[in-house]
């Protein structure tokens, strides 16, 4: 009977464990973006940007396609829930070169999870808003 007990208790703390080892998404920032940015409230453009964790920096693009901006460097400050993030125009003819943002996490246990905050593209400010796909 104990014999039997003990068994089922494994059983029952090792699939415990995959449930949980299956619910790990990852860094928190991984994953596909969408979302909206823009200088006021009626010039608005919608943006995509993809995120990879690669064990040392978070890593992507924003809007991939020929006219990508390249992630230069994201941080995660999982202290205060705020991010960072600086990329660069592929094509150094651009005239807005430099893309900087500032926001903060928000639903952090969702999977759905989003950030809102300030960007500046070239001399051009505006906020965002963009959540997880």
């Amino acid at each position: 009977m104990r014999l039997k007990a003990a068994g089922l208790f494994l059983i029952l703390v090792g699939s415990m464990l995959v449930t949980v080892a299956s619910a790990q998404e990852g860094h928190p920032m991984s994953g596909s973006w969408i979302g909206e940015w823009g200088p006021s409230k009626t010039d608005r453009n919608q943006v995509t940007i993809i995120m990879t964790w690669d064990g040392k920096a978070i890593t992507g693009m924003i809007n991939p396609g020929p006219d990508k901006l390249l992630i230069k460097s994201a941080t995660l400050d999982s202290a205060k829930w705020t991010f960072h993030l600086e990329a660069d125009a592929k094509d150094p003819a651009c005239v807005e070169q430099k893309f900087v943002a500032d926001g903060k996490l928000e639903n952090i246990g969702s999977y759905k999870r989003s950030v809102t905050g300030t960007y500046t593209y070239g001399k051009t400010k505006g906020d965002f808003k963009i959540t997880r796909d």
